[in-house]
């Protein structure tokens, strides 16, 4: 079974990326897998603290430039603080968000560019990317509505964006498993947890074998 494997996670706002992670992280454990479990932006003091200014709700004047380029700052030392040592010592990385993210969100969904924000995050990263990709995939109307339902939640300055720009998120996200299709893998995340949960497991099993 393969180590240092990187594996990241992605999906629109109310996906259940969060909730599956902790529960793949704890079976991968109960199996005496080396695993570890982040996230984005964040993971790292640094980062949790420019998470802070990116997600505030009220932070409305935002430029989308200044969004993207805060997004690969965090990544840049969440990356080279965390995951690369991670990987450096044989664990299996799992992150709440990477890459994918800065490309669906800033780059198709805010009009800056694929390629731009692509071009900015291989400055802050260099040209890595993660060995494998696992996509939510479900309708920005089910994210949204599932966000709305619970207050155990944050709702972040993402989740109270319109409709219309989710949905550019999700034709986003599908355009890079064009870009992208021998890492990115999609799993449907409108169904019960639980099948999503096993739908993951076999796709971390083929990618570790």
């Amino acid at each position: 079974m393969k180590s240092n494997i990187f594996i990241t996670f992605e999906g629109p706002e109310g996906a259940g990326k969060t909730t599956i992670i902790q529960m793949i992280a704890e079976r991968l454990a109960e199996k005496n897998i080396d695993v570890l479990a982040t996230r984005e932006p964040g993971g790292i003091e640094i980062a949790e603290k420019i998470r802070t200014i990116i997600l505030n709700p009220a932070h409305t004047a935002m430029d989308e430039r200044t969004e993207a380029l805060l997004y690969a700052a965090a990544r840049s030392q969440h990356y080279f603080e965390k995951v690369q040592p991670a990987l450096d010592a044989g664990q299996l990385v799992i992150c709440d968000r990477f890459i994918d993210s800065s490309l669906a969100y800033q780059g198709y969904a805010r009009g800056i560019g694929v390629d731009e924000v692509l071009s900015i995050n291989e400055f802050a990263i260099g040209k890595k990317l993660p060995d494998v990709t696992i996509l939510f995939d479900l309708p920005p109307e089910v994210g949204l509505a599932r966000i709305h339902a619970t207050d155990k939640r944050e709702v972040n300055r993402l989740d109270v964006e319109s409709l219309p720009f989710h949905q550019k998120v999700r034709e986003g996200y599908l355009q890079l498993v064009d870009r992208y299709p021998e890492r990115i893998r999609v799993v449907n995340a409108d169904q019960h947890i639980e099948h999503v949960v096993e739908d993951v497991w076999l796709l971390l099993l083929e990618a570790m074998h």
